[in-house]
């Protein structure tokens, strides 16, 4: 995720990597989406797409919201993320002291967003509250898991 990845304009951005990024700036602060999540809210694409965008654009955005279904922290950017995770609260998975080292995981059960907004609708890509149940937002047991990387 480097500084220039995310520096293109708006205007340079394909129609789906701005969904993409406007969706990840929906994602509230300590929780997260996959991959696939993002791509199964969005109703196209798939998890190496919103990936490619991610790693094209992802610097202006919360881009430490998107992540691999497993769990498992950006490679390259851990400790950024880390960082990111500890600031906003984000649920990780308990490291045991034998792990000295060890890089924390995501709880991915506690820390994954649904998708919806606190009144059980959709969010509208504005940031305010859809329509209660509109769309298919992904629950956190949804098929599609960004099993990639990205």
């Amino acid at each position: 995720m480097s500084e220039e990845s995310g520096a293109a304009g708006a205007d340079e951005l394909g129609p789906y990597a701005e969904k993409v990024l406007d969706a990840v700036d929906l994602i509230p602060s300590g929780r997260v989406m996959t991959y696939g999540d993002v791509a199964e809210w969005l109703g196209e694409g798939g998890p190496r797409q919103v990936g490619r965008v991610m790693a094209q654009y992802g610097a202006v955005v919360a881009w430490w919201r998107v992540v691999r279904s497993d769990g498992v922290l950006l490679a390259g950017h851990e400790r950024r993320a880390l960082a990111e995770y500890r600031a906003e609260g984000t649920p990780l998975r308990t490291v045991g002291p034998a792990a000295e080292g060890h890089v924390p995981r995501l709880d991915m059960r506690r820390a994954r967003w649904d998708g919806r907004a606190p009144d059980g609708g959709r969010p509208a890509a504005d940031g305010s509250a859809g329509e209660p149940g509109a769309g298919g937002a992904p629950g956190p047991a949804c098929g599609a898991g960004g099993a990639g990387g990205g």
